[in-house]
């Protein structure tokens, strides 16, 4: 499982997931936005938009904000903020190469925000491309290997151009280049195979592995910059060990 997989599994059972912070509609909202003006606001045929309108049905978003948010999305509305989708990129302690997704509608305020919050830490914010050389944009897919047959997942993934099937306990990944994007979910989709997380994002090209206190201390890290409202993912070097996932666990 990879190390951004293995965080947002270990948030989840601590309970720090946004609801809690009071966080979850401008984010979902922000995902909506972003996944209707890069496929468009069609349902049926936008794979990101079904799942960040799914994910916002289950959290109780009022149908009108679902909608508001696709046509802001599409252009149809300019109610609201104009917002932007920034990478930043920088390191966090111990040398942990970071690119920040951000989507903000005041990319001077986000800015100054991360910097900050980098610098607390000990780690440094970037130049563009300062550290985008060690990441490679993919095409992701997640799902519960209770739900989906391994083998048929792997079938439909290959034949729809995936580069890598995995399998880690109860969690299946697929990772395909970025244009095999709208094949691979359309394909997964008609073979009715039920999928949790459907992205674009950044994976390192070569990960690292630290010492069980100094991945924690990087941890708390990220953990501090994803409660900013703009911050909707951190994507990083570190890899996290099984000793580092366990010591996470017992804080749960």
């Amino acid at each position: 499982m990879s190390g951004h997989s293995k965080w947002a599994t270990i948030k989840r059972k601590k309970g720090a997931a946004d609801a809690k912070r009071g966080q979850v509609f401008t984010r979902l909202t922000r995902e909506i936005v972003m996944a209707a003006r890069e496929g468009g606001g069609e349902i049926d045929s936008n794979f990101r938009l079904r799942l960040a309108v799914e994910k916002a049905r289950a959290q109780n978003m009022p149908k009108e904000n679902i909608e508001r948010a696709i046509k802001r999305g599409t252009g149809e509305s300019k109610d609201g903020a104009a917002y932007e989708q920034i990478y930043y990129e920088g390191y966090g302690p111990h040398g942990v190469a970071m690119m920040i997704e951000c989507v903000t509608e005041n990319r001077n305020r986000t800015v100054a925000e991360v910097r900050h919050l980098l610098s607390r830490s000990g780690g440094t914010l970037g130049e563009a491309g300062s550290v985008g050389w060690q990441f490679k944009r993919v095409a992701y897919f997640a799902l519960s290997a209770s739900k989906a047959n391994f083998d048929k997942v792997f079938e439909v993934a290959v034949e729809g151009g995936a580069e890598d099937v995995t399998q880690d306990e109860d969690l299946i990944e697929i990772i395909a280049p970025v244009e095999n994007f709208k094949v691979l979910s359309d394909a997964l989709r008609a073979a009715k195979i039920p999928v949790d997380e459907a992205e674009l994002r950044m994976i390192p090209t070569n990960a690292i592995e630290l010492p069980v206190d100094q991945t924690l201390q990087v941890l708390r890290v990220i953990e501090t910059l994803e409660e900013l409202d703009d911050v909707q993912n951190i994507f990083h070097t570190m890899q996290i060990s099984d000793e580092a996932m366990a010591a996470l666990e017992s804080e749960a």
